[in-house]
């Protein structure tokens, strides 16, 4: 199933951001910075995405695809205990 023009505005929205970080010479630190900003553009994607689907603007975008990875990595690490959460 193709991403809709919404889906696919939202994922390219959070490529361009991605893009412009490491293009100021931002790394993986800046993003997670950034991560509140780009939530409003992601977490609708990750509502409403089935998972397979989500793998499209991943495959398209690949600014998305890093944060989509990093925060996958960061969720790893909290629920593995080796990224500590304050109380």
């Amino acid at each position: 199933m193709p991403l809709t023009a919404q889906r696919s505005r939202l994922a390219e929205t959070r490529d361009t951001h991605v893009r412009q970080v490491f293009a100021h010479g931002g790394g993986d630190a800046a993003l997670l910075l950034s991560m509140a900003d780009g939530m409003c553009t992601f977490q609708p994607l990750l509502e409403t995405c089935p998972g397979a689907e989500l793998d499209m603007p991943c495959a398209r975008y690949d600014g998305f695809d890093h944060f989509a990875t990093l925060l996958e990595m960061l969720a790893g690490g909290i629920a593995d205990g080796s990224i500590p959460v304050p109380e």
